[in-house]
């Protein structure tokens, strides 16, 4: 019986996740922990208060639930991360070599931890960006994606310690709050639309970024950890991939929804870790090598987050 343990279940990606492992595995078999307590449904099963930075208070809790699998999702993101460089780099550097440590000692089954495409930079192929090429990340994020990737393949070659891990591009989503990224405006600007009737961009509007509705994202996850072992090649990261877009084109697509809507453009600081960033990902790789295909397209994930965002804004005013 697989006994799983979420860390940064509170954030956008691990509380839908949590909950999707837990409809998966059963509820009492899928321990989320973070540094803050759960909000909604995520507080219906175990749940630990959890500094990854401690590796004590990790293991204690590794120990007392039994656990077999870790999804060690806690990271300082790009944009929060340039604000405080050194700690970016501390967090997401020394809690993941916590976990791989801990999983070498304890024979854990398997490791997901997730990078992303803040591992490419300025040099990078920008279109159809292949899964090896030139990876010079100029973000303390993407620097600690890229260290992070090296040592998750270390750890796999040296001690048999089985970790996957997906390059994420944008995750959108709506069921929680973005967390600080670049490609943030992309959860706001449906907040706004439906709030405001209008949205200031803080990217330019032909700024082509790689993008994942989080439902994809989800799918995706489970999918490389229930593949089986033998066909993962790939014990760096994989390249993964859904749908591209710049900001027009998706104010485009949420004005056939709400023709009033309207959107402007101020770009700040985080135009220059979008512009280091691919327009568009190659991922064959992935869907050759383990099955990987996407379900939502722009058009399918515009409605599908207004129809089920407008819900959770009434149900909250209400």
């Amino acid at each position: 019986m697989n006994k799983i343990l979420v860390i940064g279940a509170c954030g956008q990606l691990g509380s839908e996740l949590t909950l999707a492992l837990r409809d998966i595995h059963s509820k009492n078999n899928v321990v989320a922990s973070d540094v803050r307590e759960p909000e909604g449904d995520l507080a219906d099963g175990p749940f630990e208060i959890l500094n990854v930075m401690n590796k004590s208070d990790l293991e204690n809790i590794i120990d007392k639930y039994s656990i077999t699998q870790i999804y060690h999702l806690a990271a300082i993101l790009s944009a929060k991360g340039e604000k405080d460089p050194k700690f970016a780099w501390d967090l997401n550097m020394n809690s993941l070599l916590n976990v791989l440590e801990l999983a070498r000692d304890k024979k854990l089954e398997k490791i997901y931890w997730p990078s992303s495409i803040a591992v490419f930079g300025p040099n990078t192929p920008s279109k159809n960006t292949p899964q090896h090429t030139v990876m010079d990340p100029n973000t303390v994020y993407g620097i600690s994606k890229l260290a992070g990737e090296r040592w998750c393949e270390y750890y796999f070659e040296k001690y048999g310690v089985d970790v996957r891990s997906l390059r994420y591009p944008g995750l959108i989503g709506y069921k929680a709050k973005p967390g600080g990224g670049t490609t943030d405006y992309a959860v706001d600007i449906f907040y706004k639309a439906l709030e405001d009737g209008t949205y200031e961009s803080f990217l330019s509007e032909d700024t082509y970024l790689p993008m994942m509705y989080m439902d994809d994202a989800i799918k995706a996850t489970i999918d490389i950890m229930e593949a089986d072992k033998e066909k993962i090649k790939i014990r760096s990261s994989y390249n993964i991939a859904a749908i591209s877009f710049s900001p027009k084109e998706i104010a485009g697509e949420i004005m056939k929804h709400l023709p009033n809507f309207s959107i402007t453009y101020n770009p700040d600081f985080r135009q220059s870790i979008a512009n280091s960033w691919p327009d568009s990902i190659d991922d064959s790789e992935a869907r050759s090598q383990w099955g990987w295909q996407h379900q939502f397209d722009l058009s399918k994930m515009t409605s599908t987050i207004l129809t089920g965002l407008k819900e959770l804004l009434n149900h909250q005013a209400g």
